[in-house]
């Protein structure tokens, strides 16, 4: 297994990703993750992995941002600002929830930025990350204490 060094989570990650991509039953038009896609300091996070490999659009989702500038978005749900790393655009921060920290988009392949926060918007219920993201981390949670109750 590819060691955990920050920076480069989809070499560790993508493997299992794609082992999972391929047991889906249904067709799907477009992938989340929860990473970054060109907010990257190498412009290439797991969700541009992703996307190239399996040719459909990836959005990256973060809790935090890994690198590049930004404002503050106001305090309205569904208000962003964009994210910078030098003059270059790679992504949005946007804020899901009145008095919560807003969340990091950043688009992988195959889609842009403001099509992006459209859709991670869309996806959001009463929490402050999308609700496939939301599920799958309390499904991660749900498994992880299993295996960790076998030891």
């Amino acid at each position: 297994m590819f060691p955990y060094i920050p920076g480069f989570l989809s070499f560790r990650e993508i493997d299992s990703t794609l082992e999972a991509v391929s047991k889906l039953k249904n067709n799907f038009d477009i992938v989340l993750v929860d990473g970054q896609g060109i907010a990257h300091p190498r412009r290439f996070g797991i969700a541009c992995h992703l996307g190239v490999i399996i040719k459909k659009p990836v959005i990256g989702c973060a809790k935090k941002r890994l690198c590049g500038r930004f404002n503050q978005p106001a305090e309205e749900p569904g208000s962003y600002s964009y994210l910078f790393d030098r003059d270059e655009k790679i992504g949005a921060v946007l804020r899901t929830r009145k008095g919560v920290k807003p969340i990091f988009i950043s688009p992988g392949n195959l889609i842009d930025i403001d099509s992006s926060v459209k859709i991670i918007m869309s996806l959001v219920d009463k929490y402050r990350l999308p609700e496939p993201i939301r599920l799958a981390h309390l499904y991660a949670g749900e498994i992880s204490s299993i295996y960790k109750n076998k030891e």
